[in-house]
């Protein structure tokens, strides 16, 4: 089983979220792990050169689109060996980490990992399976000011990945020991799934 590990997490050392996803890790016994830290090696945001190369048919791409490209490539191939992505999801401003954005930027690829179709956009990333390590400081997961768990089972599902499972630690702030906890819980209830 292939695993790819996507962190994002600004925080190193005492980071709840990090924990969870060794965590998480740990509980999908032997796999061949991948992991991204695109809060320790940031991704670039996407710009006009990337996005007129996108679309060009590859037998057209210049070398200046190849070079544009390449670290988009390397990202979406990692997402289609994986069997399960393992993503990293602290909330900031009630969002994402805009490090998270920039990854799902890089890998939404029309014709790539997704299409267009005359009954509406296909994803093309089925089969795969994803955890999500949710934590925040105050926002509950699925609440009103919860702007990301939302956006992400969207966008996973537009991208053909519907297994989308979320491990919340969330209100750390008003219970830390336990939201985590219930984290662990949740852990611990995928371990006995499998």
């Amino acid at each position: 089983m292939a695993t790819l590990r996507i962190e994002t997490s600004v925080n190193r050392e005492n980071s709840v979220i990090r924990q969870l996803t060794d965590r998480i890790i740990a509980t999908l016994g032997d796999s061949d792990v991948v992991t991204r830290d695109i809060a320790s090696e940031p991704l670039p945001l996407i710009d006009s050169t990337w996005a007129s190369a996108r679309v060009k048919p590859a037998e057209e791409r210049t070398e200046l689109d190849q070079e544009a490209l390449a670290l988009s490539d390397a990202l979406v191939a990692e997402v289609q060996a994986a069997d399960t992505i393992v993503i990293s999801a602290p909330i900031y401003n009630f969002t994402i980490p805009a490090s998270l954005k920039a990854w799902i930027d890089l890998i939404a690829r029309v014709g790539v990992t997704f299409r267009y179709t005359e009954d509406g956009p296909q994803g093309l990333l089925e089969d795969k399976r994803v955890i999500v390590a949710f934590a925040s400081g105050g926002t509950g997961i699925d609440s009103a000011a919860d702007f990301a768990s939302g956006y992400l089972r969207f966008v996973l599902g537009f991208l053909g990945i519907t297994d989308v499972t979320f491990v919340a630690a969330d209100q750390l702030a008003v219970d830390a020991e336990g939201t985590i906890a219930r984290a662990h819980a949740q852990i611990d209830a995928l371990r006995d799934a499998a």
